[in-house]
């Protein structure tokens, strides 16, 4: 049997960009779970690497002034958030300086403004999920939730308070649900969906469910006012269970702009409802749209920035690497009565020039790229005469390279930029970036 690392006692001086405390022990920088600057902890290590060591705090013998008490009782073992031990103030500063610092370190460039970070509700803001079901005959009961912190394993979770209220505050209800079901085993996943007033939720079994099992599950969705998905035997076809309503989609407003954006629960959208109006009204801040602009909106899934600025703009082009998107985005136009935008299917990871969307000229550009950033579109948006491109990024590193290419070698000033808390509580990093020539 393997011999446990020792608990040690570590002084902490600074945090990593994931929200570790960060320490030395015998010359070896130590990255602690849980702990905060200033703090000293008693730490059980985890790993010993050549060059630096993990722990997790075990006991904080003098509390910073950053720390608070977590909002949910499973912090801690859950690894779905790993900052509820900070205030949300410091939580903030820690994502302002992350974002700063791989701007500088990665892209060697300096905003000549910084915005103030875009914040909302830190509790049950996340309406998009995935969730793991598992039996654990050890327990003799059904686990539904997240993966502990550093592991394979489900954690034993009673809620969720970063989901929202009608899923997280249910997962004792679902799993002893599911349990109740002749095939409990055969359910690995559930994904939650939740849209202004409907919570979708799509179980995904390895077998197809007997009647008496779907009967459960309908009366269980009919009780609770949610909308029930199967997906037998992934990645066959989803259907909805219930309501037999003829509808698979469900919807969000962006009232602001008098849209109803209608999505199936498998679609892309922010996870986050509140931080996305939030970051809506400031990216068309920012873009400023006037009655006379064509804009250009790469990676623009089902219409979400698009719609918006159509309002204000005299056309808007939406270019999405999914085709389904495509045709999501084109039905919510026609669903809101907005004619002045075209949508286009394309590969942005592999542009083709010739590509009629990149026929045309543009006065501004918005761009929401994946983790891996939009590098691969750059070389193509000279020719495109815009002088205004807004950048909301899910990844402070892919943003870092990309704005040293639009500084250095297309000629933009990167004018202001500022973090988006799209994801209270955890290490994630979202901004949004102004870059004009």
């Amino acid at each position: 049997m393997k011999k446990p690392l020792p608990i040690v006692t570590v002084d902490i001086d600074s945090l990593s960009h994931d929200g570790r405390g960060i320490g030395t022990l015998e010359g070896k920088r130590t990255f602690v779970h849980g702990a905060l600057p200033s703090e000293k902890v008693t730490c059980q290590l985890t790993k010993k690497h050549s060059r630096y060591n993990e722990g997790d705090t075990l006991e904080v013998l003098n509390p910073a002034a950053e720390r608070a008490k977590p909002a949910c009782k499973h912090f801690g073992v859950c690894g779905g958030c790993s900052l509820q031990h900070m205030h949300a103030d410091a939580q903030l500063l820690l994502k302002q300086n992350s974002l700063l610092e791989q701007l500088q370190h990665f892209g060697k460039v300096i905003p000549e403004n910084i915005m103030p970070p875009l914040s909302g509700n830190p509790l049950h803001y996340r309406r998009k999920a995935r969730l793991g079901v598992r039996f654990v005959r050890k327990k003799n009961k059904v686990l539904v939730g997240f993966r502990e912190k550093s592991s394979n394993y489900l954690a034993d979770l009673e809620s969720c308070s970063v989901l929202v209220a009608d899923v997280g505050l249910k997962l004792t209800q679902l799993a002893e649900l599911i349990q109740s079901l002749s095939q409990f085993e055969q359910i690995p996943q559930i994904e939650v969906a939740v849209g202004d007033t409907e919570t979708a939720l799509i179980f995904r079994t390895l077998t197809t469910l007997p009647e008496d099992d779907k009967e459960k599950l309908r009366a269980f969705a009919k009780e609770h006012r949610m909308h029930f998905y199967l997906q037998p035997n992934p990645p066959e076809k989803i259907y909805k269970l219930w309501p037999d309503d003829h509808s698979e989609k469900i919807s969000y407003s962006l009232s602001d702009y008098q849209l109803e954006m209608l999505f199936h629960p498998l679609d892309f959208i922010q996870i986050n409802g509140e931080m996305n109006q939030l970051l809506l009204k400031k990216a068309l801040e920012l873009l400023q749209p006037e009655a006379s602009d064509h804009i250009l909106d790469l990676f623009c899934g089902l219409g979400n920035f698009t719609l918006p600025l159509a309002r204000f703009a005299e056309h808007v082009t939406g270019v999405e690497g999914s085709q389904e998107m495509v045709t999501r985005a084109k039905e919510n136009a026609i669903h809101n009565n907005i004619n002045n935008v075209d949508f286009y299917a394309a590969n942005l990871a592999e542009p083709n020039s010739a590509a009629p969307w990149l026929k045309k000229t543009y006065h501004k550009i918005l761009l929401d790229p994946p983790r891996t950033g939009a590098k691969e579109i750059l070389d193509l948006l000279p020719a495109l005469s815009a002088k205004t491109i807004v950048y909301v990024s899910c990844n402070p590193a892919t943003l870092a390279r990309d704005a040293q290419e639009l500084v250095y070698t297309h000629k933009y000033q990167l004018k202001t930029v500022g973090v988006v808390n799209m994801f209270p509580h955890t290490s994630h990093i979202e901004a949004i970036a102004l870059f004009e020539k």
